[in-house]
């Protein structure tokens, strides 16, 4: 009996240290960042293989820009998380990236690499809430606290009707409500001319949230450089969309 006690007890001790050598996911410390940002993208059909270039593109050419690169240095940590998804039809699985840390020019480079060069993989409708639904689940255990989390959604439509239950956007919204998650969004007029308004209506919730216009793809670059410096300093701009209070 002793030595059945014995054994039984060192196996616990060994089990105790091998758990506090090697602590599960949820209890790993996360980096702390300024920001957690998903950039939600539309791949929908509307959305031809030159503007879904220009839309990559133009983000890429932002992320590196020297002055948005100092705007996430200049900040209380000096660093934010970021990632970013393709979104289409709502019952179509949507494309992602892996999260990135950005803390100076050399990872805002790699980042912009990643996303000049990330492929097309999803068609379809417009299911702009299961997508932003979708980017707000990628904040789940990705490895980072920050003070803030956002999701920068671009489109040129408004929701399109599903052909099967799903998540719409009403939904999304709702949920990003309850966790605290702030959407913005960028509305690419070359379509809908009232799709900003349409943002500001359904789609944009959380602390200081708003919606930019552009009338065409051929803008997209310089907007989301301005929108993505507005997101990263987190200051009020009245020239921006906002929901009336």
């Amino acid at each position: 009996m002793f030595k059945v006690g014995l054994w039984g007890g060192l196996a616990a001790a060994l089990l105790l240290a091998a758990a506090l050598a090697h602590p599960s996911a949820s209890a790993r410390a996360e980096t702390a960042v300024d920001l957690e940002l998903v950039l939600a993208i539309d791949g929908s059909a509307s959305v031809d293989e030159h503007e879904y270039r220009l839309q990559m593109q133009g983000i890429a050419r932002a992320i590196r820009d020297a002055e948005v690169v100092e705007i996430i240095r200049s900040g209380k940590r000096g660093r934010i998380a970021i990632a970013f998804m393709i979104w289409a039809d709502a019952t179509v699985q949507k494309d992602f990236s892996p999260w990135s840390l950005i803390d100076g020019q050399a990872s805002a480079d790699a980042f912009a690499g990643l996303v000049a060069g990330f492929p097309r993989r999803v068609r379809g409708g417009t299911g702009i809430g299961a997508g932003i639904a979708e980017a707000i689940r990628m904040f789940d255990r990705n490895g980072f606290r920050g003070d803030r989390r956002v999701v920068d959604v671009s489109g040129d439509g408004s929701e399109t009707p599903p052909r099967e239950i799903t998540l719409l956007i009403g939904d999304a919204r709702a949920m990003a409500m309850a966790r605290g998650v702030t959407v913005n969004g960028l509305a690419i007029q070359n379509e809908e001319r009232e799709l900003a308004t349409w943002y500001l209506k359904n789609v944009i919730t959380g602390p200081n949230a708003f919606v930019m216009a552009v009338t065409g793809y051929e803008d997209f670059a310089v907007a989301i450089k301005r929108k993505l410096i507005r997101e990263i300093e987190n200051l009020p701009k009245l020239s921006m969309m906002r929901p009336a209070s």
